[in-house]
């Protein structure tokens, strides 16, 4: 089976997103041209928007699972219609491990991202910032001068 699909999130700063990958158990992978999938679209759900089926599995950078090399990655694509990155993965079996990771439909995974873009840009800007990470899982980031 495959559904691929598009996490709703445009990534603009891939060192953000190599620096919080480890904390979801994940790795960048700069430069890794293709990501695990099922490796076959069967049509059985549809494309995201943009796409075709010759590109699937196809990408710039891939993010991988530490702690499971037979898992489905994400690949990180070149977006056609502005500046930055997409993200595409196989969420069939819930990605072999790769949707406990980042979360329902990637909400783990964008917060995470967020928090690393606004720990840079408040550190540019002076402050000192601590990170607490809440029972529910939310990010809670406090700036200091």
């Amino acid at each position: 089976m495959s559904h691929v699909a598009e996490i709703t999130l445009e990534i603009k700063d891939l060192d953000a997103l190599e620096k919080g990958a480890p904390k979801l158990g994940l790795r960048l992978m700069r430069g890794q041209k293709t990501h695990r999938w099922y490796n076959r679209y069967v049509g059985d759900w549809p494309l995201p928007a943009g796409y075709t089926k010759d590109a699937l599995g196809k990408c710039e950078h891939a993010l991988v699972q530490i702690d499971n090399p037979t898992g489905y990655e994400i690949g990180i694509v070149k977006r056609k219609d502005k500046p930055g990155f997409a993200l595409v993965w196989d969420f069939f079996n819930r990605g072999y491990g790769l949707q406990d990771k980042i979360g329902d439909n990637g909400g783990k995974l964008k917060q995470r991202y967020a928090a690393e873009v606004a720990i840079k840009q408040a550190r540019r800007q002076g402050f000192r910032v601590s990170e607490k990470v809440q029972a529910d899982g939310k990010i809670r980031l406090t700036c200091h001068r």
